[in-house]
């Protein structure tokens, strides 16, 4: 049985730093999208949206446009372990992040959720004004 956890979530000012981790068990390398890993976000009232995944075999990275810059994706294969850098954060970025695992490619999009069959619980991540 596949567990992603997350962790690093926290309160910080307009322009600080988090460090966001997810540690995946039960979850192996098969094929190259199982390399397919990263972070969705979901605020208050909004839909979940892709922030930045690992794709093509976790070869290269989709970014969407508001955290470029910004934000930088990592992993460490061999902790089964993906990281969320994120840097000079905004109120805009307050939300609950996901790491999210298991791409199946069914819709159109990297950077939608419904192409994702494993998450985890969530970290909260609030940014101040």
């Amino acid at each position: 049985q596949v567990h992603l956890v997350e962790s690093g979530g926290g309160s910080v000012e307009t322009g600080g730093s988090l460090r966001l981790s997810c540690a995946a068990s039960g979850y192996s390398y098969s094929t190259a999208c199982d390399y397919c890993m990263g972070w969705f976000r979901q605020a208050p009232g909004k839909e979940r949206e892709g922030v930045a995944v690992f794709v093509n075999g976790g070869g290269s990275t989709y970014v969407v446009d508001s955290v470029k810059g910004r934000f930088t994706i990592s992993q460490d294969n061999s902790k089964r372990t993906v990281y969320l850098q994120m840097n000079m954060l905004k109120p805009e970025d307050t939300a609950m992040y996901y790491c999210a695992a298991g791409y199946t490619g069914l819709y159109s999009g990297y950077g939608h959720p419904m192409n994702y069959n494993y998450w985890g619980q969530g970290t909260q991540v609030t940014v101040s004004s």
